[in-house]
């Protein structure tokens, strides 16, 4: 967004374009639960952390919290499933 005084930038963002990485580790996060956590829900893991401490994305915390629930609820739901 410009103003009107030439291309000097106001400041504001899209959130849609920074929240990538983000989203991306909450589908992976959701994903773990159901099908092979350790691999889907590592990687939603390394991703949200990524989108955290270097792109500085919103919602990354978000995504952190989703995929380590994915990873352990996804272990324990096997577990529990695999022994009865």
């Amino acid at each position: 967004m410009t103003t009107q005084y030439g291309n000097q930038s106001t400041g504001q963002q899209r959130a849609s374009a920074n929240n990538t990485l983000s989203i991306v580790a909450i589908v992976l996060g959701v994903v773990a639960l159901i099908f092979l956590p350790i691999v889907f829900g590592v990687v939603g893991l390394v991703l949200a952390i990524v989108a955290k401490t270097v792109r500085h994305e919103r919602l990354s915390t978000v995504a952190i919290v989703v995929s380590a629930l994915g990873l352990v609820g996804g272990m324990i739901l096997g577990a529990l499933f695999a022994g009865a």
